[in-house]
Protein backbone atom coordinates (compact mmCIF):
# COMPACT_ATOMS: atom_id res chain seq x y z
CA UNK A 1 0.00 0.00 0.00
CA UNK A 2 3.12 2.43 1.17
CA UNK A 3 4.34 1.60 -2.45
CA UNK A 4 1.17 2.06 -4.33
CA UNK A 5 0.65 5.71 -1.81
CA UNK A 6 3.81 6.75 -3.17
CA UNK A 7 4.32 5.98 -6.91
CA UNK A 8 0.48 8.06 -6.68
CA UNK A 9 1.92 10.47 -5.07
CA UNK A 10 4.84 10.97 -7.84
CA UNK A 11 2.66 10.85 -10.47
CA UNK A 12 0.40 13.61 -9.15
CA UNK A 13 3.17 15.67 -8.82
CA UNK A 14 4.46 14.73 -12.45
CA UNK A 15 1.59 16.20 -13.52
CA UNK A 16 1.22 19.55 -11.41
CA UNK A 17 4.87 20.11 -12.87
CA UNK A 18 3.83 19.35 -16.58
CA UNK A 19 1.21 21.58 -16.46
CA UNK A 20 3.58 24.19 -14.52
CA UNK A 21 5.63 23.50 -17.28
CA UNK A 22 3.27 24.91 -19.69
CA UNK A 23 1.94 27.40 -18.21
CA UNK A 24 5.37 29.03 -17.56
CA UNK A 25 6.09 28.51 -21.41
CA UNK A 26 3.11 30.26 -22.26
CA UNK A 27 2.61 33.15 -19.97
CA UNK A 28 5.48 33.34 -17.62
CA UNK A 29 6.20 33.23 -13.79
CA UNK A 30 3.90 35.82 -13.01
CA UNK A 31 1.40 34.67 -15.59
CA UNK A 32 -0.36 31.67 -13.94
CA UNK A 33 -1.46 30.67 -10.58
CA UNK A 34 -2.49 27.35 -8.90
CA UNK A 35 -5.82 27.78 -10.04
CA UNK A 36 -4.89 27.53 -13.69
CA UNK A 37 -2.97 24.34 -12.31
CA UNK A 38 -6.51 23.57 -10.87
CA UNK A 39 -7.86 23.89 -13.95
CA UNK A 40 -5.58 22.92 -15.94
CA UNK A 41 -5.39 19.35 -14.47
CA UNK A 42 -8.81 18.67 -12.65
CA UNK A 43 -7.04 18.96 -9.36
CA UNK A 44 -8.09 20.65 -5.83
CA UNK A 45 -5.62 23.58 -4.98
CA UNK A 46 -5.13 21.90 -2.20
CA UNK A 47 -3.51 18.58 -3.22
CA UNK A 48 -1.13 21.21 -5.34
CA UNK A 49 0.08 23.19 -1.88
CA UNK A 50 0.39 19.61 -0.18
CA UNK A 51 2.86 18.40 -2.96
CA UNK A 52 4.78 22.09 -3.67
CA UNK A 53 3.80 24.57 -0.77
CA UNK A 54 4.58 27.35 -2.69
CA UNK A 55 4.56 28.69 -6.09
CA UNK A 56 8.68 28.89 -5.54
CA UNK A 57 8.65 25.34 -4.71
CA UNK A 58 6.73 24.13 -8.18
CA UNK A 59 8.84 26.84 -9.82
CA UNK A 60 12.20 25.20 -9.05
CA UNK A 61 11.18 21.92 -9.67
CA UNK A 62 9.76 22.69 -13.09
CA UNK A 63 13.80 23.90 -13.50
CA UNK A 64 15.31 21.02 -12.23
CA UNK A 65 13.31 18.78 -14.57
CA UNK A 66 14.22 20.83 -17.22
CA UNK A 67 17.86 20.59 -16.45
CA UNK A 68 17.53 16.86 -16.16
CA UNK A 69 16.25 17.02 -19.72
CA UNK A 70 18.62 19.01 -21.12
CA UNK A 71 21.64 17.17 -19.17
CA UNK A 72 19.95 13.51 -20.80
CA UNK A 73 19.28 15.24 -24.38
CA UNK A 74 23.26 16.31 -24.67
CA UNK A 75 24.07 12.79 -23.20
CA UNK A 76 22.45 11.13 -26.09
CA UNK A 77 24.13 13.23 -28.52
CA UNK A 78 27.36 13.01 -27.21
CA UNK A 79 27.09 9.38 -26.83
CA UNK A 80 25.40 9.28 -30.76
CA UNK A 81 29.30 10.40 -31.93
CA UNK A 82 27.70 12.75 -33.78
CA UNK A 83 30.73 15.68 -34.76
CA UNK A 84 30.79 19.24 -33.31
CA UNK A 85 28.85 20.80 -36.14
CA UNK A 86 25.87 17.86 -36.24
CA UNK A 87 25.60 18.60 -32.52
CA UNK A 88 25.06 22.27 -33.44
CA UNK A 89 22.35 21.52 -35.99
CA UNK A 90 20.72 18.94 -33.97
CA UNK A 91 20.17 21.62 -30.81
CA UNK A 92 19.24 24.26 -33.53
CA UNK A 93 16.88 21.66 -35.12
CA UNK A 94 15.51 19.94 -31.39
CA UNK A 95 13.78 24.20 -30.86
CA UNK A 96 12.79 24.35 -34.53
CA UNK A 97 10.39 21.05 -34.54
CA UNK A 98 9.05 22.15 -30.57
CA UNK A 99 8.02 25.46 -32.17
CA UNK A 100 6.77 24.14 -35.15
CA UNK A 101 4.61 21.58 -33.16
CA UNK A 102 3.35 23.74 -30.30
CA UNK A 103 5.34 21.25 -27.91
CA UNK A 104 7.57 23.47 -26.55
CA UNK A 105 6.78 27.04 -28.21
CA UNK A 106 9.71 29.01 -25.96
CA UNK A 107 11.84 28.00 -23.65
CA UNK A 108 11.17 28.01 -19.76
CA UNK A 109 14.22 29.20 -18.79
CA UNK A 110 13.87 31.81 -21.25
CA UNK A 111 10.68 33.07 -20.31
CA UNK A 112 11.67 33.16 -16.97
CA UNK A 113 14.88 34.74 -17.76
CA UNK A 114 12.69 37.38 -19.35
CA UNK A 115 11.43 38.05 -15.68
CA UNK A 116 14.41 38.33 -13.85
CA UNK A 117 14.34 41.38 -12.07
CA UNK A 118 11.01 39.98 -10.88
CA UNK A 119 12.00 36.42 -9.36
CA UNK A 120 12.36 35.41 -6.22
CA UNK A 121 16.06 34.66 -5.75
CA UNK A 122 15.55 30.95 -5.66
CA UNK A 123 14.07 30.69 -8.88
CA UNK A 124 16.42 33.33 -10.30
CA UNK A 125 19.57 31.17 -9.32
CA UNK A 126 17.90 28.27 -11.07
CA UNK A 127 17.60 29.99 -14.35
CA UNK A 128 20.86 31.33 -14.48
CA UNK A 129 22.52 27.76 -14.22
CA UNK A 130 20.65 26.52 -16.73
CA UNK A 131 22.32 29.36 -18.85
CA UNK A 132 25.59 28.53 -17.24
CA UNK A 133 25.32 24.81 -18.56
CA UNK A 134 23.83 25.73 -21.72
CA UNK A 135 26.97 28.03 -22.71
CA UNK A 136 29.56 25.57 -20.75
CA UNK A 137 27.98 22.93 -23.35
CA UNK A 138 28.05 24.86 -26.48
CA UNK A 139 31.72 26.09 -25.45
CA UNK A 140 33.05 22.07 -25.26
CA UNK A 141 30.81 22.11 -28.57
CA UNK A 142 32.61 24.70 -30.36
CA UNK A 143 36.46 23.53 -29.07
CA UNK A 144 35.76 20.53 -30.37
CA UNK A 145 34.73 21.40 -33.79
CA UNK A 146 37.66 23.96 -33.86
CA UNK A 147 40.45 20.76 -32.76
CA UNK A 148 38.32 18.75 -35.05
CA UNK A 149 39.45 21.23 -38.02
CA UNK A 150 35.70 21.73 -38.46
CA UNK A 151 34.92 25.10 -37.04
CA UNK A 152 36.23 28.70 -37.50
CA UNK A 153 35.61 31.16 -35.09
CA UNK A 154 35.52 34.27 -35.31
CA UNK A 155 35.84 35.63 -32.06
CA UNK A 156 36.67 33.95 -28.39
CA UNK A 157 35.08 30.49 -27.56
CA UNK A 158 33.12 32.14 -24.58
CA UNK A 159 31.68 35.11 -27.20
CA UNK A 160 30.77 32.39 -29.96
CA UNK A 161 28.56 30.62 -27.60
CA UNK A 162 27.14 33.56 -25.94
CA UNK A 163 26.81 34.63 -29.83
CA UNK A 164 24.32 31.68 -30.33
CA UNK A 165 22.53 31.76 -27.35
CA UNK A 166 21.24 35.26 -27.76
CA UNK A 167 20.48 34.06 -31.54
CA UNK A 168 18.55 31.26 -30.81
CA UNK A 169 16.67 32.75 -28.15
CA UNK A 170 16.27 36.03 -30.16
CA UNK A 171 14.50 33.67 -32.79
CA UNK A 172 12.47 32.56 -30.34
CA UNK A 173 10.87 35.43 -29.77
CA UNK A 174 10.67 36.90 -33.24
CA UNK A 175 9.03 33.82 -34.12
CA UNK A 176 6.84 34.18 -31.39
CA UNK A 177 6.21 37.96 -31.78
CA UNK A 178 5.57 37.75 -35.44
CA UNK A 179 3.47 34.46 -35.11
CA UNK A 180 5.67 33.18 -37.21
CA UNK A 181 6.69 29.65 -36.92
CA UNK A 182 8.94 29.74 -39.73
CA UNK A 183 10.75 32.55 -39.09
CA UNK A 184 12.96 30.75 -36.56
CA UNK A 185 14.06 28.60 -39.22
CA UNK A 186 14.71 31.53 -40.97
CA UNK A 187 16.39 33.10 -38.71
CA UNK A 188 19.23 30.89 -37.12
CA UNK A 189 19.87 28.40 -40.34
CA UNK A 190 22.75 30.86 -41.14
CA UNK A 191 24.25 30.31 -37.53
CA UNK A 192 25.91 26.83 -37.83
CA UNK A 193 26.65 27.84 -41.29
CA UNK A 194 29.14 30.89 -40.18
CA UNK A 195 31.17 28.66 -38.26
CA UNK A 196 31.53 26.20 -40.87
CA UNK A 197 35.28 26.37 -41.44
CA UNK A 198 35.84 26.24 -45.30
CA UNK A 199 37.14 23.00 -46.66
CA UNK A 200 39.70 22.98 -49.28
CA UNK A 201 39.43 21.68 -52.56
CA UNK A 202 41.32 18.80 -53.87
CA UNK A 203 43.42 21.33 -56.40
CA UNK A 204 44.02 23.78 -53.93
CA UNK A 205 45.73 21.43 -51.58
Amino acid sequence: MVGKMTASGELTADRIIAAGRQLIMRRGYNGFSYADISDAINIRKASIHHHFPAKTDLVIAVLAEWQEAFAADVATLEASGADAIAQLRAYIGHWERCIADDTAPFCVAGMLGAELPSLPEEVAQGVRAFFDSLTSWLEQVLESGVKGDLIKLNASVHAEAATLVSLVYGAMLASRAYANVALFKEVTEGAVERLVKPRKSARSA
